[in-house]
């Protein structure tokens, strides 16, 4: 029976060692060959200074900026993680009517049913940086009027910014909502 508790807990000792050590470096290896920006955050850049990483959502008010998903962290990375209230949830249910309710002010052109889901729901994680390319195009009349420019010139600045899926199988087209306004300021200079 002693010999069994001394294997087993060697057992566990190397196992504690393989995945605390072993296993966290095999995976910083994989992201930083395979990885997209080899493991790193994407800085993106304004004239120089840092905005922004672009693998995290931020929050954006202003009429002149494109509108990320809701955060239900409000962008905190430390705290990462959805609101955990399921779709029947009343409490849930007030707070995406609440969001539909401003949504449709800042955008009156759109009927509710017109609305997309993501606009006024939370990812899961809270800090999702990506809109889907309709999220983007309702949006393109207000952010237009508030800048004073062409909805057609908007319109190409989101088209330039869709991020198509990989290979054309994998994933869905999105649009990096920091990425999006960047260009537009960008387009404004």
């Amino acid at each position: 029976m002693k010999s069994n508790l001394l294997k087993s807990l060697r057992l566990t000792l190397v196992f504690c060692v393989f995945f605390s050590v072993f296993y966290i470096f095999i995976l910083w290896i994989f992201a930083l060959i395979a990885g997209p920006n080899h493991g790193r955050a994407e800085l993106v850049t304004l004239n120089g200074k840092v905005v922004g990483v672009a693998n995290v959502g931020q929050a954006f008010t202003k009429g002149i900026y494109f509108w990320g998903r809701p955060s239900a962290v409000d962008y905190a990375g430390d705290g990462a993680g959805g609101s955990n209230k399921g779709i029947s949830n009343p409490e849930y249910l007030r707070e995406v009517e609440a969001r539909i309710d401003t949504f449709l002010v800042k955008h009156p052109y759109l009927k509710r049913s017109e609305v997309p889901s993501e606009m006024v729901t939370a990812s899961g994680s809270g800090l999702d940086p990506h809109i889907s390319p309709e999220g983007a195009y309702v949006q393109v009349r207000r952010v237009a009027r508030a800048r004073g420019i062409s909805e057609e010139k908007v319109r190409e600045i989101v088209d330039e910014q869709i991020e198509r899926p990989l290979l054309g199988l994998f994933g869905t087209s999105r649009v990096n909502v920091l990425k999006l306004n960047v260009a537009l300021e960008k387009s404004a200079n």
